[in-house]
């Protein structure tokens, strides 16, 4: 044992002086967490704000995550490599210090909102204002939509073809990676600024779906072409203008509702650990970090048409107390079928819908959708719950909800463990009547933040995506 220490010493050393540095630099920024508090972040520790100081913690948390002493050491030396090549061309950059003193004052003016706990001193003309449980924080939310639809700018890199990049698919469950490049691209999106100077973030627009499709062979199923055409791309990306290299890529964001979109950013360390990832895959088993990291719902547009609410039946009529229809994948819906598939009156489970029975009419008939997660832990039937009015039961385990940093979920769903899935029954009997009904009017009012419109409308899921990525961008103070 003694010769093991000895043997491989420094890289003890490497490590304990790292957690070292990191400890120092958490200290010395108690407050580094305020803001995130205001949104009802998940916990998942201490966050330095400076990109650069952040990544000592980098470096030391990629050493933990492959079993292989190689790669771990290989990830360390990518990391250092890079943040070594940007602190030595790093010179004083008076736009970024403009554009933070503008995001210091929104984060004031949303700290005061949540302070007052008052409605907005700034212009609105909209209808529609943000109130009730259905959020964690109303006054806060309103008050950072605002400032978001008033100073917030995305400027989207313009390298890279079709159909790998500014585009995606625009049907099935990873729709949204299609809809959101065509919405976002539009040059009538008032986000968007042609300037990369006045932008807040940047939007690297690779689709991980079409890599997949046009380049995964099948029967090779060599995932490298992820590696290859990605790192390329950002390579290119930071060689070209300086943007990347002056956050580390803190202030850059992707966006991908494939299965493999987490993989797709782990083949580059800074990418994988810094930027900013919009993920319908939102999953903390996988690295998922709710404190920059974004979750997004999954919609399945099976025809690529957008769907719109349907006007379910009235509480009071609906007579089936739980329904799902869907396959056996995964290690949730297993247990959910072999204990609940067509065994009882009032849950009504199926593996295969009968053809009599129509999927929608059983949704608008059900008080409550259940929604377990299948191979991955995000499921299309919780915005499909939604859009017929009936009440989502989340059965799953490590999943970030969408837009939960502004969501209560608790208001308008039911979380089950999954060892709990035997008391399915009982659990539902168990909530009171009144209650059910309050959760069923959530879901009514949150419908509009799940509706894809094109174009786009004020408060609706692409709004609310934006809005997630200005709060993680909010998130970071870049210095210069």
């Amino acid at each position: 044992m003694t010769s093991f220490y000895k043997k491989h010493s420094h890289i003890f050393i490497s490590i304990f002086s790292i957690l070292a540095l990191f400890a120092f630099f958490v200290l010395s920024k108690k407050d580094s967490n305020g803001f995130l508090n205001l949104f009802s972040f998940p916990s998942s520790g201490n966050i330095v704000n400076d990109p650069l100081l952040h990544s000592i913690a980098v470096i030391h948390n990629s050493s933990t995550l492959s079993k292989s002493e190689e790669k771990r050491q290989r990830a360390m030396k990518k990391l250092s490599d890079a943040i070594n090549e940007v602190l030595l061309g790093r010179k004083k950059d008076e736009k970024i210090e403009h554009l933070e003193l503008k995001l210091d004052r929104a984060r004031a003016l949303i700290k005061e909102a949540i302070n007052q706990r008052s409605n907005i001193s700034i212009e609105d003309g909209a209808q529609y204002v943000p109130h009730g449980n259905i959020y964690n924080n109303a006054f806060a939310f309103h008050r950072s939509y605002l400032l978001m639809e008033k100073i917030f700018k995305i400027y989207i890199y313009e390298e890279g073809e079709v159909p790998l990049f500014h585009n995606g698919p625009c049907k099935n469950i990873y729709s949204l990676e299609g809809i959101f490049v065509k919405s976002i691209e539009n040059q009538n999106n008032k986000f968007r600024t042609r300037d990369p100077e006045e932008a807040h973030v940047y939007f690297l627009p690779f689709s991980v779906a079409m890599i997949i499709e046009h380049l995964f062979d099948p029967i090779l199923r060599d995932k490298a072409v992820l590696e290859r055409t990605i790192v390329d791309y950002v390579k290119v990306i930071s060689l070209k203008y300086h943007y990347w290299n002056r956050s580390l890529g803190a202030d850059h964001f992707m966006l991908s509702c494939h299965d493999w979109g987490p993989r797709a950013t782990w083949y580059h360390p800074l990418l994988y650990f810094h930027s900013i990832r919009a993920l319908c895959n939102a999953n903390k088993s996988e690295n998922y970090n709710p404190r920059k990291d974004v979750s997004i719902p999954e919609i399945n547009l099976k025809t690529g048409e957008l769907k719109t609410p349907i006007k379910g039946l009235h509480p009071s009529q609906r007579t089936i107390l739980g329904f799902f229809a869907g396959r056996m994948h995964g290690r949730i819906r297993p247990a959910l079928l072999n204990y609940w598939k067509e065994k009882d009156l009032d849950l009504h489970v199926y593996e295969q819908l009968p053809e009599q029975i129509s999927y929608d009419d059983m949704m608008k008939k059900s008080k409550y959708c259940l929604c377990p997660s299948g191979f991955e832990v995000a499921s299309p039937r919780i915005v499909e719950a939604m859009y017929a009015g009936c009440v989502p039961v989340l059965i799953s385990q490590n999943y970030v909800l969408p837009f939960s940093d502004v969501l209560n979920w608790s208001s308008f769903s039911v979380q089950v463990l999954v060892s709990d899935i035997p008391n399915l029954k009982k659990i539902l009997m168990g909530i009171p009547y009144q209650k059910y009904l309050e959760m069923q009017k959530g879901v009514e009012q949150v419908q509009q933040h799940f509706v894809i419109n094109d174009p786009p409308k004020r408060f609706d899921v692409f709004h609310m995506i934006i809005h997630s990525i200005w709060l993680r961008r909010l998130n970071v103070h870049i210095y210069s």
